[in-house]
């Protein structure tokens, strides 16, 4: 999935619907949407976003604190 793609604005969290965060692959996971308020990652297989409730990922504390660092490093790379 390309990290421009407009259908990125408009997914949301199927949980609590709210936006979620793209992550590029990366510290040995495969591409993904990340909602940093419950804590899940739901994968991107084959360029498609897998948002069923039952495929999330819920992260514990020190994973979500890498994530929470990869997407801060990230947004100060991209102007």
């Amino acid at each position: 999935m390309n990290p421009e793609d407009p259908l990125l604005e408009i997914l949301a969290c199927p949980l609590d619907k709210g936006p979620l965060v793209f992550l590029p692959d990366g510290e040995g996971h495969e591409e993904a949407l990340y909602n940093p308020r419950l804590q899940r990652r739901y994968p991107i297989v084959d360029g498609i976003p897998q948002l069923l409730p039952s495929s999330g990922e819920q992260l514990p504390e020190d994973e979500h604190e890498r994530v929470l660092k990869r997407i801060e490093q990230a947004h100060r790379v991209i102007p």
